[in-house]
């Protein structure tokens, strides 16, 4: 059925328009045409990869999910609740709050260490919709709230991202890097002014950047996950034994 040039629009403002593969998929899937001329089987790889076999913080992540919407990683299935797709050159991925399920950009991510962060940046989003049932539609505040706490824990802006991309600092280095990479993703998926990404982006940060659950504080690397993770469920546990 085709769409009316509204609903059209409406796609477009909530970020649909950079995942095009939504609505139709090129490739029967599970066909050999999927397997052979696109990344999907590489992308099914490097996820398993990122979810069963390293100390990652998708883990963590999901040890808190709530089940309505995602079940711990032991009992997911993949293929509901990722999906690997062609997106649009400029994202990495993405979460469908309307499915709850995870976009991964087979596209343009090709390394296991990018699609570690993908896989945990989105899941942080997956865990603040279960947890603080975010309106991801009608409330910016909320959006730009999810998208500064999935880039400060979710590795975006460890010290060798930065460094890779040529960013350089020190004082209040790792702030600005989240700050900067909300904003953008802000700008991405809504159709808003700088100035009004901006903005929303500044009311929200302070709360939401000291905001680190599931962790107990920000973990700095891939084996500072567990502590980190530690951190968070040991939190009440002097309070309980007063």
């Amino acid at each position: 059925m085709e769409q009316s040039g509204e609903q059209q629009r409406s796609d477009e403002d909530y970020g649909y328009g950079l995942f095009p593969k939504r609505k139709e998929a090129k490739y029967k899937k599970g066909s050999v045409g999927e397997s052979l001329f696109t990344f999907h089987n590489k992308c099914q790889l490097m996820l398993h990869f990122a979810l069963e076999t390293r100390v990652c913080p998708a883990r963590c992540v999901t040890h808190w999910q709530c089940a309505v919407c995602m079940p711990p990683l032991s009992t997911a299935y993949q293929d509901r609740h990722f999906s690997c797709e062609d997106c649009d050159g400029t994202v990495s991925g993405g979460f469908d709050a309307a499915t709850s399920q995870i976009v991964l950009c087979q596209n343009n991510v090709h390394r296991q260490s990018h699609m570690n962060r993908v896989v945990t940046h989105e899941l942080i989003h997956a865990f603040d919709h279960c947890r603080a049932h975010v309106d991801w539609f009608n409330n910016l505040k909320h959006l730009a709230c999810s998208e500064i706490r999935a880039a400060n824990l979710s590795g975006d802006c460890s010290f060798g991202n930065e460094l890779s991309r040529f960013n350089f600092g020190f004082k209040r280095h790792h702030q600005e890097c989240v700050r900067d990479r909300a904003l953008r993703s802000v700008l991405a998926v809504r159709k808003v002014t700088p100035e009004e990404a901006k903005k929303v982006v500044d009311e929200v940060f302070d709360s939401c950047f000291n905001d680190l659950a599931p962790f107990g504080r920000i973990p700095h690397s891939k084996n500072d996950v567990k502590f980190a993770s530690r951190d968070f469920q040991n939190r009440d546990r002097y309070y309980g034994n007063l």
